[in-house]
């Protein structure tokens, strides 16, 4: 019997093989000369005139047999697509993980649609914001997101200073020199907070995506292993389409 894998990898060729034939059929039916022919004789006036040969041109084409040819042609492509179409109605796999059935008896064509997206998701989990490594971060539940131990720096101001150099005389005034000095006036506890993911997360949802499109994959393949349903159209659309009744 033939598996609904092989019916898909001959459907292809068998379509354009059909569109050939009816390009080139199209292309036959518009060279008029093609079409027509012609048979001429001679007949003189009496018996003494010039004898001349016949002339005569046959038919090459004719429409009927290059619409026999087309339907031939289209029935296979007819009966190919609706087998397939009739066998994705009933072909169905479970999609199994660790032993375990994740999504029971699902349809071919839907496997399909889940193969696409998880390879577009697969995409977009590798460009997910990952948490600085050079931090320590922990989950905060009040803010919802991570965050790193409280870091406490020290706030300072410049404090003018006199340094004397000199003491007065009675002479001469005190010289005395202005300096500034660094005097700590407060404490800045600093919080970071991030709303990225560790690099572990995002290694675990790279996994399970993985994990599942190769179960997909190995579901469709197994879908397509259903036999195909004898499905045979073909002559009956053309039967009716150019039939002469």
């Amino acid at each position: 019997m033939t598996k609904l894998n092989q019916i898909i990898a001959v459907e292809k060729s068998v379509k354009a093989k059909a569109q050939g034939a009816l390009s080139a059929a199209g292309r036959e039916l518009s060279k008029q000369p093609l079409l027509s022919g012609i048979s001429r004789t001679y007949q003189p006036k009496d018996e003494e005139g010039e004898q001349l040969p016949p002339e005569s041109t046959k038919v090459q084409v004719r429409a009927e047999d290059t619409l026999r040819s087309i339907a031939a042609s289209l029935s296979r492509l007819f009966d190919v697509t609706g087998a397939k179409d009739a066998t994705n109605n009933i072909a169905t796999a479970d999609v199994t993980i660790d032993d375990e059935v994740l999504l029971a008896e699902v349809p071919v064509t839907y496997l399909l649609f889940l193969e696409k997206q998880l390879a577009e998701l697969h995409g977009f989990i590798k460009t997910l914001p990952v948490l600085d490594a050079a931090e320590s971060w922990t989950f905060n539940d009040s803010a919802d997101c991570f965050a790193t131990e409280p870091v406490r720096t020290i706030r300072t101001k410049k404090v003018p200073r006199n340094h004397v150099k000199a003491e007065a005389t009675e002479k001469h005034p005190a010289q005395v020199e202005v300096y500034h000095e660094d005097v700590t006036i407060g404490y800045w506890n600093t919080v970071k907070f991030s709303g990225a993911i560790p690099a572990k997360r995002v290694s675990q949802l790279l996994d399970r995506v993985e994990k599942l499109q190769h179960a997909v994959k190995f579901a469709r393949e197994e879908a397509n292993a259903t036999e195909v349903v004898d499905y045979k159209v073909g002559d009956k659309v053309f039967g009716y389409l150019f039939g002469n009744g």
